[in-house]
């Protein structure tokens, strides 16, 4: 069945599976997407660097550090903060 859908879709099932607290390093995902679409390679190295591309470009995906990645629904959106809100003020001692 692995062998039917998208890379990137096979990689939102994986993510999927291992939970919001298990963000996979990249290589390692990137092998277990290859391993179950049976996917016959012969550079691993290009192999990697075309699936990476497309999870790169896929809003589902969130690049969490350290060459881990996630699923964006198990972030929360950033929030901007604005400079009146981080600013103190601070009354002189006069």
């Amino acid at each position: 069945m692995a062998e039917n859908i998208s890379e990137v879709d096979l990689a939102y099932q994986i993510l999927s599976e291992a939970g919001k607290d298990n963000p996979l390093y990249f290589k390692k995902l990137i092998r277990q997407i290859i391993a179950k679409k049976n996917k016959v390679v012969q550079n691993e190295a290009a192999a990697i660097s075309e699936i990476y591309t497309m999870i790169n470009m896929d809003s589902r995906f969130q690049h969490v550090g350290d060459g881990l990645w996630g699923l964006t629904d198990w972030y929360p959106p950033e929030t901007k903060r604005t400079r009146s809100s981080t600013t103190k003020t601070v009354k002189s001692a006069s």
